[in-house]
């Protein structure tokens, strides 16, 4: 079982290293196909919505292929995607591939964080998401080196050839993931899906919601946070990259962090801790921007660290397990669906007015995700 860990805790590297590329590359990249600086959130909503979608799906693909294979088949997917995109001179080109790459990362997404949530404890789920956070983080790091020369293709080259050493490594461990679920006596892959109630599920819609304000609260700077520092703090594309990249690293610190508290403080408490550092950090990009907005990514991104895995390590004790696979998958699908139609209307809004309105609309998601998950603990904890 460490070393099926070990092996997970290495693809959830892979699961972070495509979700930023879009964002780092697109003030070179648009530039290069001919394309508005607008349409970013296009494409981020064409992977965003194909991932999206198969979280509806995901509960029934487990059942029926099982973790590893759902695993390693998702991550193929995403290497078509990474390299199609490489390849693509114009949009029609990153069409189709930004939806191969959407419904490779859904199917892992939901797939791991479900199996993680039933088969580890809470500490896992935190550091594992740290390794995400190094995934993401990786991406506009390696982006950067070849953005000075405008050459982003190499850079998501280099990603697809990593992306396709660990899927290697997951084939080769296929039996190890089996082992595991049998030793599990209340295996939910092994059940019937059922209809799920979202509004007669108490505490469920409440739920559904705050994760896609959380969601939405993220992906605004993984997507547009390079595109904020180039028009707002006047940085060259290089610089607002690896800038950008402070938010990310702030993610993956602060679920270091929680890893180590996790287990004492819970679910719950970790929840309300992340948001109020959220906020904190949006305030000071707010309020001192400059070098200071520095600071203020690194803290958004560290109160964002908690959030997402406590979350969703939380969903079988909130929820049960005979469904978790299913329930997790919706709440990854809806606040998907949520937050990057946010994006989208975000992007449509700044481009059209100015960047400047970037922490203030992530000061009211978070007011939002702060609200209903009040309202959510208020049902399910009873």
């Amino acid at each position: 079982m460490t070393l099926l860990l070990i092996i997970i805790y290495i693809v959830f590297i892979s699961l972070g290293l495509p979700d930023s590329l879009y964002g780092a590359a697109w003030p070179v990249m648009h530039k290069s196909l001919n394309l508005p600086e607008s349409t970013a959130a296009v494409f981020s909503v064409i992977v965003a919505m194909s991932t999206a979608s198969m979280g509806f799906f995901s509960g029934k693909i487990i059942r029926k292929h099982g973790t590893a294979k759902t695993t390693a088949y998702s991550i193929v997917l995403t290497i078509i995607g990474i390299l199609g995109i490489s390849f693509a001179n114009n949009a029609l080109g990153l069409i189709p591939f930004s939806i191969i790459l959407g419904l490779g990362a859904g199917a892992i997404d939901t797939t791991l964080n479900n199996f993680v949530s039933l088969h580890y404890k809470s500490n896992h789920m935190n550091w594992l998401h740290a390794f995400w956070g190094l995934g993401i983080t990786t991406g506009p790091i390696i982006l950067s080196i070849f953005l000075k020369d405008g050459n982003w293709r190499s850079g998501y080259r280099v990603v697809a050839i990593i992306q396709s050493l660990i899927c290697l490594l997951v084939f080769l461990s296929l039996d190890k993931w089996k082992i595991v679920n049998e030793k599990t006596t209340n295996n939910p892959t092994k059940k019937q899906s059922k209809n799920i109630d979202v509004f007669g599920t108490p505490g469920l819609l409440p739920s559904i919601l705050s994760l896609g304000m959380y969601c939405a609260l993220e992906a605004i700077p993984i997507t547009w946070g390079a595109s904020y520092l180039v028009h707002i703090n006047k940085l060259t594309p290089d610089v607002a990259a690896r800038w950008s990249s402070l938010f990310l690293a702030g993610i993956m610190a602060g679920r270091v962090v929680a890893g180590f508290v996790s287990e004492k403080l819970k679910d719950v408490k970790m929840i309300k801790l992340g948001s109020l550092i959220q906020l904190f950090g949006i305030l000071v990009i707010m309020i001192f921007g400059g070098n200071a907005t520095t600071i203020g990514l690194f803290m958004l991104g560290f109160g964002c660290g908690p959030i997402f895995p406590s979350v969703l390590h939380y969903i079988p004790d909130r929820f049960g397990t005979e469904l978790s696979a299913d329930i997790t998958g919706y709440h990854m699908g809806s606040a998907y669906f949520i937050a990057f139609s946010t994006q989208l209307l975000f992007g449509f809004i700044a481009t059209k007015t100015s960047f400047i309105i970037m922490p203030y609309v992530l000061a009211v998601l978070c007011v939002m995700f702060i609200f209903l998950n009040i309202k959510v603990n208020k049902i399910t904890l009873k």
